[in-house]
């Protein structure tokens, strides 16, 4: 049985695969540095970046096997009063997928974003992600937003 909940400082060795996994699928390649930093962020308190993580029947040791994961956060909106809630990260560990992680994922950032006082919650995914598309395309609406960016970052 899938169990949705809150990401803390000891689950970093079952989030660790599964942010992995998610750089894997969409072929990024990032640092240890940035992987240390975003995981960092995730479980700090004070640091505006939320996350969870999907957990599957306890391994034969005790430990739960990590499943998925989501990210998320919140930003001030011109057309609000409240917040929107971006989800920026959601990976199903490919053994799981059609379990009904995925949506319970969504379903908690939602449900997170809800309690908060968010105006919506969205998300981008890749053209070619038809598998999480068939699900993205269940539980919510496709604006048709074509997504454009420019990175600042240093090459």
């Amino acid at each position: 049985m899938t169990q949705i909940r809150p990401l803390t400082a000891a689950d970093h060795d079952a989030w660790l695969p599964l942010w992995r996994g998610y750089l894997e699928f969409y072929e990024a390649d990032l640092s240890a540095e940035q992987t240390a930093l975003t995981w960092s962020r995730l479980v700090d308190p004070d640091f505006p970046m939320w996350g969870a993580i999907a957990t599957n029947d306890a391994r034969a040791d005790g430990a739960a096997r990590g499943a998925g994961l989501v990210h998320w956060l919140t930003h001030p909106a011109t057309w609000s009063h409240g917040p929107y809630c971006y989800l920026e990260d959601l990976f199903v560990a490919p053994d799981t997928r059609g379990s009904g992680a995925g949506r319970a994922l969504i379903a908690h950032v939602t449900d997170w974003a809800r309690e908060n006082g968010g105006a919506k919650v969205y998300w981008l995914t890749h053209e070619t992600n038809t598998t999480a598309r068939a699900l993205y395309d269940r539980v919510a609406k496709n604006t048709g937003f074509v997504h454009y960016e420019i990175g600042l970052e240093a090459s």
